[in-house]
């Protein structure tokens, strides 16, 4: 990723003695920091707060040298320079207001002579609470007063003709007025079901459940049914809305249900196509005739799954249904496609697909059929490149864990094949468990204290944006738990650090449009993330359908290395809130970030652009679009020369890209006479790939003139058939 004003990458050697220097200074500023220690007795002691927040800066060297290299606590072995320029500035934001008190600037070969450090409660209002003259470099240990959450080293006048270059800028202060500790740990709610095999009623309590979420599309309830490890006989699990059943085991064999887990459309007339928002994982399933029915569409996973038997995606009756995904799993039998539009399976064990439909992919799926696209309409990759699978609550004899499972690279087969997966398992008492009625203020203050999160199943307003600035966080939910931004602001902001998990939870945009409903890194993103990238999965996003709702661009991708593993974007074509202006969303995805990977990307409908792509060397393996249904005519759409925003953009700065099995598909049911002059638009360059590509009209409400660039035959002729137009390899 390009930095403002950074010079050609010149990375000269670290000196020895600049080393050693360093770690006498250090070794010595620790003493005398000891010494000092009982002098604070009478109030709290001054505490590291820069360390793991987000860093920007006026510019870097390269990408080696990336502002958070400078508070990720590493003294002598990551750094940040600047161009090789003066008036240069490195800021770390603290996440909340502090009461400073100093501040340890540890400066390598190349160091400020003169600089401030200034502090600002907003990011745009600066004060200077220290000048420093005449800078000798090695470690200056600066006395900071007064408050800021916004920090600041602005440098001045560089003592050599290298920019500035700190290996590590430390702020110490004390975030007094938050209230109490909070704890860690405690009772998972009400809407968590906790069952073991000698617990009266389950099904009696499915079925509960299944009444109420069978039809509720846009309703608040919330539920998730954990099973303990164990056997349990004769249940049929219905799955409706908002709804999510697991085994609470480590493997998918410590929990086994002998009977279905059935997701069907008899509520919607035997129509699948809006059975959203529910997912399954961590079980093992023998199904009472041999095979499971998981009839759905977007925004529903399944995971961590073995079938002893066959599964059936298709509702009875074979009516229409919109695509899912599979992650993690064996089925001993055949999957039967049937009448799925579109799916994406990832790192499984299948004894077999049949039917194709529009767009069918693959990744590292063993029993995978062969890639044949455009008939059948098959794409397969051997591997998935990089996949972390998804975080998930088990039990470890009594105790509540969860489990955080390994990076894998070039995967093929389910994770847990050979028995135990690899990971890490953390305890609970190290997350708050966050529940109904809880405020933003008091999830930050949980965040800033270490502890990760566990959403419960339930409905939260946050009037200011949760900020995960920690590296290696998670944030779980249960239940598809929803988080609705009040008032325009941000729903989530991700520092750019290594590492953080974000997993099984729906965005809901406000009334009031929010600038973006999640970030991942600031716009200043440079860290090298490739060793533990920050993940997205089963994190679902949705603008409108429950009420109005508007937000400019839904997600925005800025830190490198990042994975977004099943997610749905949606700008809603039905339900309350639902109109051109009324939901309006011009964005779906956006990424800004380098070596991002998208395995499982739905975005649908919105006003502009459904996903641009800006960074280099970004991959998807699976994309499936719908455009906007609601488009009042040709000129609400109009994109200068060009008829129509496409579904997929990459930018014509970018060198090198590559995605498979992708779909667009329009059904402009207001006026069917608007045209797309095509689904995908990518720069023609030898490092653009694209393989398996299709668009298609949906019973000729609009159409488009190609699929890609001005590739690919028009779907005119197709008339109303639904016919895809199809192109297998771009350029």
């Amino acid at each position: 990723m390009s930095s403002l004003g950074s010079p050609p990458v010149f990375r000269r050697p670290a000196s020895r003695v600049r080393r050693a220097t360093v770690g006498a200074l250090v070794t010595s500023l620790a003493g005398s920091l000891l010494a000092l220690a009982p002098a604070t007795t009478a109030q709290a002691a001054p505490t590291l707060l820069s360390q793991g927040k987000t860093a920007t800066a006026s510019s870097t060297e390269g990408g080696a040298f990336s502002a958070s290299a400078a508070v990720d606590g590493d003294l002598t072995g990551t750094r940040w320079a600047s161009a090789w320029q003066d008036a240069q500035w490195i800021q770390v934001d603290l996440g909340s207001s502090a009461t400073l008190s100093h501040a340890v600037l540890t400066w390598e070969a190349a160091y400020g002579k003169s600089y401030d450090i200034q502090a600002s409660e907003n990011g745009t209002d600066w004060r200077t609470v220290t000048t420093v003259s005449a800078g000798d470099g090695g470690t200056d240990n600066v006395t900071l007063s007064g408050t800021g959450r916004y920090i600041r080293m602005n440098g001045l006048t560089r003592a050599t003709g290298y920019g500035f270059s700190l290996w590590e800028f430390q702020v110490f202060g004390t975030t007094g007025g938050t209230g109490p500790t909070l704890p860690g740990g405690g009772d998972l709610g009400p809407n968590v079901h906790v069952f073991d095999p000698a617990t009266p009623g389950i099904q009696a309590k499915l079925d509960q459940v299944f009444q109420e979420q069978e039809s509720a599309q846009f309703g608040s309830g919330r539920h998730a049914f954990l099973f303990k490890p164990g056997t349990y006989n004769g249940l049929n699990a219905q799955i409706g809305f908002y709804t999510q059943i697991a085994g609470l085991g480590l493997r998918p064999g410590d929990t086994t249900i002998n009977g279905d887990v059935t997701v069907d459309a008899g509520w919607f007339n035997g129509n699948a196509t809006q059975n959203f928002w529910r997912g399954a994982e961590g079980l093992t399933l023998n199904p009472v005739n041999g095979t499971d029915r998981w009839a759905v569409s977007q925004a529903s996973s399944f995971r961590r799954m073995h079938v002893k038997g066959g599964l059936n995606l298709a509702p009875n009756g074979y009516g229409w249904a919109s695509g899912g995904y599979i992650a993690d799993s064996k089925i001993d039998g055949q999957i039967g496609n049937y009448s799925q539009q579109q799916w994406y399976t990832r790192e499984s064990t299948i004894g077999g697909w049949s039917n194709s439909v529009w767009n069918q992919t693959f990744s590292g799926v063993e029993g995978a059929p062969a890639t044949s696209f455009p008939e059948p309409r098959y794409t397969t990759l051997d591997t998935t490149p990089v996949s972390r699978e998804k975080p998930y609550l088990y039990l470890d004899g009594n105790e509540y864990k969860v489990f955080a499972p390994a990076k894998r690279v070039n995967a093929r087969g389910t994770s847990w094949a050979n028995g135990t997966p690899q990971g890490e398992s953390i305890p609970l008492s190290q997350f708050y468990v966050v529940k109904p009625g809880a405020t933003a203020a008091t999830i930050n203050q949980a965040l800033s204290q270490g502890l990760h999160l566990l959403f419960t199943p339930g409905v939260y307003h946050v009037d200011q944006t949760i900020n995960v600035n920690r590296a290696n966080t998670i944030v779980l939910g249960l239940g598809l738990a929803t988080i609705i931004p009040d008032n325009g602001v941000t729903a989530m902001k991700v520092a750019d650090v290594d590492g953080v998990r974000l997993a099984g939870f729906l965005i809901d945009a406000g009334p009031v449009n929010s600038p973006t409903l999640l970030e991942l890194g600031p716009q200043s993103s440079s860290a090298d993330h490739a060793a533990n990238p920050t993940t997205v999965q089963d994190v679902y996003v949705r603008i409108g359908g429950a009420g109005a709702g508007k937000a400019t661009t839904s997600v925005v991708v800025n830190s490198d290395d990042a994975i977004i593993d099943h997610t749905w974007v949606w700008r809603a074509d039905h339900g309350e809130g639902v109109g051109w202006e009324t939901n309006r969303a011009d964005y779906g995805v956006r990424v800004n970030g380098d070596d991002v990977l998208a395995t499982g990307l739905f975005v649908e409908h919105f006003n502009k652009y459904d996903v641009e792509w800006y960074g280099e060397r970004g991959r998807t393996i699976f994309y499936q679009n719908e455009k906007a249904y609601d488009a009042p005519n040709q000129a609400a759409i109009q994109n200068g020369a060009t008829k129509g925003y496409a579904a997929y953009r990459v930018d014509d700065s970018v060198n090198t890209h590559e995605a498979w099995g992708l779909g667009s598909y329009c059904n402009y049911n207001v006026d069917p006479n608007i045209r797309q002059d095509h689904g995908f638009k990518a720069p023609v360059k030898p490092g653009v790939k694209f393989h398996s590509l299709l668009v298609v009209s949906l019973g000729g409400m609009g159409h488009y003139n190609h699929v890609i660039n001005d590739t690919g035959a028009s779907t005119v002729p197709a008339g109303t058939s639904t016919v895809p137009s199809t192109v297998v390899s771009f350029p």
